[in-house]
């Protein structure tokens, strides 16, 4: 008799890969309610669009709410490694790269042919896009576009897979609590009050689309001409907008960072981070932790960072001198207030701060250095040209080489292959400025008890961002870097709390390093006395 042969040499074999029936009445409604949007793509017409529009919404919500109860609601709360490795899609196997391709196909659709979805420039929307018209004009009175039918997809994803996270590590109430923060940011902030904010437009009054915690380089758009006109046109209401840009810059930004560390944006704020969060839960073991992908990381991150910079700076500078006669601020004042101000603080950094940055300081020097020869070329070209292209010119192409390509069809669609958080790693500029005030002046920082580690890795594997988490824990060294997003998965899957979130002083650590190394036990009670 033929028992089969085992083929798997791992001595722990294979997890079961049966799924329970609640499970499969969850993938079962799921699918139901994506095809439904499937027929919709091929325009397919269905005669009451709203009612089946929110039938087939509910069925997606309500596949992924049933499948993710069923899959947690019988297991203690605690960590659940669930054999990632083992399974095709969470260890870059077939299905991983089939769910890549989609997404990735998906996005390229999206961004550069929303046609074949339904869009119509002049006309009546068909598709999938006219299949959500009902809704968006329920929200905003406008048809739906392709960036709509985006929104509404995006978040809802953040809502159904965040409770999914929150069912996953609700054994850790900071998890819980910062899943709740991004799944309302998105849900209010970046969608439904940018939809309502559409509805107080007129022929002589027009606001211009604004994602409220979306925040220069993000929305580095948002000083480019037709929004800066669309702005002062709008009253009041515009310019506030316009001055809180701003000022989210030069004051929220860095007095945030300070008390919090870039956490307050990257993991409770922002819409990529909450996606990578939630919908990218189950990839994050699969960052490179290699020194390799460290370099990579640093050279390409600050190099958007200063190309966002330069193209910020030479669309502002073209525009005032489109209109020179209209501002108190003309071109050369921008233009050498710029230089002045980027100098003062790097000399500033340079002198007081270049023990935090150690060998990043070279990063910085060329950095500074670049901006600064792309300020003279910038004055010499009289601003309408940079590197010989002209200004406009190059914001397109970094709105479509760092904002579409990088941060929409890689950052996203290769979740299964590279890991969660692809664009916040490597390529978003917002993470490279928060990344740099973090590591020179914020408070927060990943405190170690490297007394209790027992190297068990799960700290480094399920770091989405790449760092060698173990490595610190080993030493009883407190966790500084730049690219830290303060998740805290780290901390949340340490079966020995080794690892805390902390906002405190440089000086204050909960372990000396030099005892753990030396092998002297260190004295809890009085380590307790001194943090009361």
């Amino acid at each position: 008799m033929n028992y089969g042969t085992q083929k798997n040499m791992a001595l722990t074999g294979e997890p079961p890969v049966q799924l329970n029936k609640t499970q499969k009445l969850g993938t079962l409604t799921g699918l139901t309610g994506l095809f439904i949007l499937l027929l919709a793509t091929f325009n397919v017409q269905f005669p009451e669009r709203t009612f089946w529009l929110s039938g087939s919404l509910v069925l997606l919500s309500a596949g992924i709410l049933i499948f993710s109860i069923a899959a947690y609601k019988d297991k203690t709360a605690g960590i659940k490694n669930d054999g990632v490795w083992f399974k095709s899609l969470t260890s870059r196997g077939y299905l991983a790269w089939c769910l890549g391709i989609f997404l990735t196909l998906f996005y390229i659709v999206l961004y550069f042919y929303p046609s074949l979805l339904g869009l119509r420039e002049n006309g009546v929307n068909t598709g999938l896009i006219g299949f959500f018209d009902p809704l968006s004009k329920f929200l905003s009175g406008n048809p739906a576009s392709q960036w709509f039918v985006y929104g509404v997809l995006y978040t809802l994803a953040i809502l159904t897979f965040g409770i999914k996270f929150i069912l996953k590590y609700r054994h850790n109430r900071y998890e819980m609590i910062r899943t709740i923060s991004v799944m309302f940011f998105q849900t209010c902030f970046a969608f439904i009050i940018p939809e309502l904010m559409a509805r107080l437009n007129s022929p002589d009054f027009s606001l211009p689309y604004y994602d409220l915690k979306n925040i220069w380089p993000l929305n580095y758009y948002n000083f480019d001409q037709y929004r800066i006109d669309s702005f002062i046109s709008s009253g009041d209401i515009g310019l506030a907008l316009l001055i809180f840009g701003i000022i989210s810059i030069l004051i929220i930004t860095p007095v945030l960072t300070y008390f919090y560390g870039k956490r307050w944006y990257c993991s409770w704020v922002c819409g990529c981070g909450g996606l990578a969060e939630t919908i990218g839960d189950p990839f994050r073991q699969l960052s490179d932790k290699s020194m390799f992908a460290w370099k990579v990381e640093r050279w390409v991150i600050h190099s958007v960072l200063v190309f966002v910079v330069l193209t910020t700076t030479a669309t502002i500078y073209s525009y005032l001198s489109y209109d020179a006669q209209k501002y108190w601020l003309n071109k050369d004042v921008f233009l050498i207030g710029t230089g002045v101000t980027l100098t003062l603080l790097f000399l500033l950094i340079w002198i007081y701060k270049r023990e935090e940055l150690r060998k990043d300081a070279r990063y910085g020097a060329l950095a500074y250095l670049s901006i600064m020869i792309g300020l003279i070329l910038i004055h010499y070209l009289s601003g309408m040209n940079v590197f010989i292209f002209d200004a406009g010119t190059l914001r397109t192409w970094y709105g479509f080489m760092i904002g579409s390509i990088f941060s929409g069809v890689i950052g996203t669609g290769f979740y299964p292959i590279f890991g969660s958080r692809v664009w916040c790693r490597f390529g978003c500029p917002m993470a490279a400025i928060l990344g740099l005030q973090q590591r020179l002046f914020s408070r927060f920082r990943i405190t170690t008890n490297g007394g209790q580690c027992i190297s068990c890795g799960n700290c480094s594997v399920y770091c989405e961002m790449g760092i060698d988490v173990r490595s610190y824990a080993q030493k009883g060294e407190n966790i500084l870097r730049a690219s830290c997003v303060g998740c805290g998965i780290c901390s949340a899957v340490c079966p020995r709390g080794v690892l805390k979130l902390e906002n405190t002083k440089k000086s204050d650590q909960r372990i000396d390093p030099d005892a753990v190394l030396t092998g002297n036990n260190p004295d809890l009670l009085d380590l307790l006395k001194k943090n009361q």
